[in-house]
């Protein structure tokens, strides 16, 4: 019932507040189109970082475990593709330099905090765009509200005598342009919220990991060195 009302209110406003409303409905379905791939891309991050940490910390041996995710190759995400940068990069300077701990570790750092880099440019892929369209749909509305207003006026410049009802139109086909605004900004904030959230919680995770991690190899270093 109340489509044909807006559809008339479109048709019907000045070519202006049509692009204006045009832009946020565009707005808004790459807005819903980013929230459902988001969704599913953080949701299976935070799935794999539980995965990863139950079965890395369960591992007996760091070298068969390894095995295992490099023969995932590029699969590997998240936590496994984290570790695995370390660890390759571990067995190479520990090759390369057999004396020298130090340099080992601080490449493994190095290397781990590239990959985390990494994965966290792929959590916050177009989370950018949401906050960009939260924050400026309101804005863009309100310049189509105001602009269809002024033509409103304008329009009435000329008449003789002003009623109620030569305003009231011209006023509520400009006021769509605001609810489209609202109607783009509201999902984009709310779930750029919530995506920006849960990211930061799983970045936490990651760097948690890395110190974890390192800290695993000193304790290992330490104890092969013991029995050699």
């Amino acid at each position: 019932m109340h489509n044909p009302v807006i559809l008339s209110y479109f048709f019907s406003s000045s070519i202006i507040v049509q692009i204006v409303i045009l832009i946020l409905l565009l707005a808004s379905l790459a807005s819903w189109t980013i929230i459902f791939q988001r969704t599913f891309y953080i949701g299976r991050a935070r799935r794999g970082v539980k995965r990863f940490e139950k079965t890395f910390w369960k591992a007996k041996d760091l070298n068969a475990f390894y095995k295992t995710i490099e023969k995932k190759g590029d699969k590997n995400e998240g936590l496994a593709a984290i570790f695995h940068a370390g660890y390759h990069e571990f067995l190479l300077l520990r090759k390369r330099y057999p004396n020298d701990t130090k340099a080992a570790f601080d490449g493994v750092q190095r290397i781990m905090r590239a990959a985390v880099a990494f994965e966290e440019d792929e959590l916050e892929s177009h989370l950018a765009f949401l906050g960009t369209v939260g924050s400026t749909s309101p804005y863009i509305g309100l310049f189509g509200t105001v602009w269809g207003i002024m033509m409103a006026f304008h329009a009435l410049g000329t008449a003789q005598q002003v009623t109620i009802a030569m305003v009231a139109p011209g006023i509520s086909e400009a006021l769509v342009a605001t609810a489209v605004g609202l109607f783009a900004a509201i999902p984009a904030v709310i779930f750029y919220n919530r995506f920006v959230n849960r990211t930061d919680r799983i970045l936490n995770r990651y760097d948690a990991f890395q110190e974890e991690f390192i800290s695993l190899l000193h304790r290992t270093d330490i104890s092969e060195d013991a029995h050699a």
